[in-house]
């Protein structure tokens, strides 16, 4: 049984990262799953949160942080360290079927920490403003998702490691916003005001 699925995965790993080769995919999703691409906007989003919510917008970045070292740290630190399973790129019986399109790393594969990380920090924010702004839900998982396919596309994960990796932060992410809206009810009303303010 265990075979079987694995066949699957390797299966649709080369249809995503062979079937789907194209220039525009070869130049869009390494840039996509690229930490740095997304830098400014999370600086956005650091400054919008102060600027916006005061004391509680700090308390959202420290918990956006927390959320991070928590989803980082059970994928890297947990999980992986005990599956241990080798990276597409990396496997000896099957890389030479991989079309590797960035470096490949040294890590092991399950669960990818790209997914587990962008899904935990997309379904926080989706936790806390998805009722105050009506397109934090796709644009969170439309965001989080694209950047997750891009790791299978370059040739570092196979979608299990995605699939994984995005039910964990997902999971993650949820606990977060709960925590957060039960521990910090006064957010709520706060982002109601402001709402109503610029309404």
């Amino acid at each position: 049984m265990l075979n079987q699925l694995i066949d699957i995965d390797q299966e649709l790993f080369l249809a995503i990262n062979q079937g789907l080769s194209n220039p525009f995919f070869d130049w869009l999703l390494p840039i996509l799953r690229n930490p740095y691409t997304w830098a400014p906007m999370y600086l956005f989003l650091v400054i919008f949160f102060i600027r916006t919510y005061g004391k509680m917008g700090i308390l959202v970045v420290a918990f956006t942080l927390i959320n991070f070292g928590a989803s980082d740290g059970i994928s890297s630190h947990l999980i992986k360290k005990n599956v241990q399973r080798v990276r597409p790129c990396n496997d000896l019986a099957f890389k030479e079927q991989v079309n590797l399109r960035v470096r490949c790393g040294s890590g092991y594969s399950f669960t990818s920490s790209h997914a587990t990380n962008h899904f935990a920090m997309a379904f926080f924010w989706i936790a806390l403003f998805r009722r105050r702004w009506k397109h934090a839900l796709w644009l969170g998982v439309t965001w989080a998702a694209l950047i997750s396919f891009s790791q299978i596309y370059v040739g570092v994960h196979y979608p299990a490691d995605i699939l994984a990796g995005a039910i964990l932060g997902t999971a993650i992410g949820l606990t977060s916003g709960y925590l957060f809206n039960r521990f910090f009810p006064k957010f709520l009303e706060q982002t109601k005001t402001t709402e109503t303010t610029t309404a």
